[in-house]
C-alpha cells in the first residue's frame, strides 16, 4: 500500500531542501553530524551492541534506500524494515510529518553526488510488479 501513497506523499511535500537543512539541523544534526558525517566509528558495535549514528553523506549507506525505506525507517522506526534489531535512532511519527521526513530526505540527498542520487533514485521507482 506504501508504494501507492509514497509517489502521493512526494507530490504533496514541499520538496524543498532549505526547509530540509533546517529540519536536519533541529532533528538530526546531534547524532548524524552537522554535515552529514555520522558518529565516529560508526560501523563499530558501541558497548550495549547497537552501531552508533551512520553518516547520512556519500560515505554512508542511506543511499542504499528507496524513499519509502528511509520515510519508514525515520517515522516508525529501523524495526519496522528490520524486525528485531535494536537501534539507539527514537521513531518520528509523534514528532515530524511524511512531508517534513522527505523534506529532510531531499536535502540529504541534495549534498550527494550525482552516482548515488542515480542509484537512489532508481531504488525509489515503483516496482512493477
Amino acid at each position: 500500500m506504501l508504494a501507492f501513497v509514497l509517489p502521493l506523499i512526494l507530490a504533496a511535500c514541499s520538496g524543498s531542501e532549505d526547509a530540509g537543512r533546517g529540519l536536519y539541523t533541529k532533528f538530526c544534526a546531534s547524532c548524524h553530524g552537522t554535515n552529514l558525517e555520522g558518529q565516529p566509528d560508526w560501523m563499530q558495535r558501541l558497548p550495549s551492541g547497537r552501531l552508533p549514528a551512520p553518516p547520512h553523506n556519500a560515505d554512508g549507506h542511506t543511499w542504499h534506500h528507496s524513499d519509502e525505506q528511509l520515510l519508514i525507517m525515520i517515522r516508525d522506526g529501523l524495526e519496522a524494515i528490520a524486525p528485531g534489531y535494536e537501534t539507539d535512532m527514537p521513531t518520528f511519527a509523534d514528532v515530524l510529518s511524511d512531508e517534513e521526513i522527505m523534506d529532510i530526505l531531499e536535502y540529504i540527498k541534495s549534498t550527494w553526488p550525482k552516482r548515488e542520487r542515480d542509484y537512489q533514485q532508481a531504488r525509489s521507482l515503483p516496482s512493477k510488479d
